[in-house]
């Protein structure tokens, strides 16, 4: 692997670890039958954590890129598809979690994920996706869960949708 490379793949490893950490106590949680926690939320639990998995996994298939030979475009080509993991997971924490502190941490997480991700197209010149409100309530991200395909760096990504400063 390029030395260039070795940072941003060693960031996506250490959210990677961490997730996987995090998620995998979940899943004792829910095997061990723990009195602690009652069987209804293990299984309401069950659409966060497919949708934090699935974020996962569509995060590190994307930052997973051929080396164009040019730093900074690879560089943007790993972050862009991990910032929008960010996105991704802090959806399905408004979609599910109960915390109003979390939830508007999970705002703020999508609104800033969205403008770096901006930031390092327009830095790049690459294309801008079309402008579009953040969802900012969980009703809002029902209707926007589906994923539609935006414009593209060397790894394929979602749409990212952005508030208009």
């Amino acid at each position: 692997m390029r030395r260039h490379l070795a940072l941003p793949v060693l960031l996506g490893c250490v959210a990677v670890a961490a997730i996987a950490s995090w998620l995998g106590f979940a899943a004792k949680l829910r095997s061990s039958g723990a009195p602690d926690v009652p069987l209804e939320l293990c299984s309401r639990e069950a659409p966060f954590l497919a949708e934090n998995q699935a974020a996962m996994d569509r995060m590190m298939k994307d930052m997973t890129i051929d080396p164009s030979g040019d730093i900074d475009r690879d560089f943007a080509a790993m972050m862009i598809p991990h910032h929008q993991g960010a996105i991704d997971m802090a959806q399905a924490e408004l979609r599910h979690g109960q915390n109003k502190q979390l939830q508007r941490i999970a705002q703020e997480i999508i609104v800033e994920q969205q403008q770096e991700i901006v930031a390092m197209r327009f830095a790049l010149n690459d294309p801008l996706p079309p402008s579009a409100s953040a969802p900012d309530q969980p009703s809002d991200l029902t209707a926007s869960a589906t994923p539609t395909s935006g414009a593209m760096m060397i790894a394929p990504n979602r749409m990212h949708r952005h508030k208009e400063p």
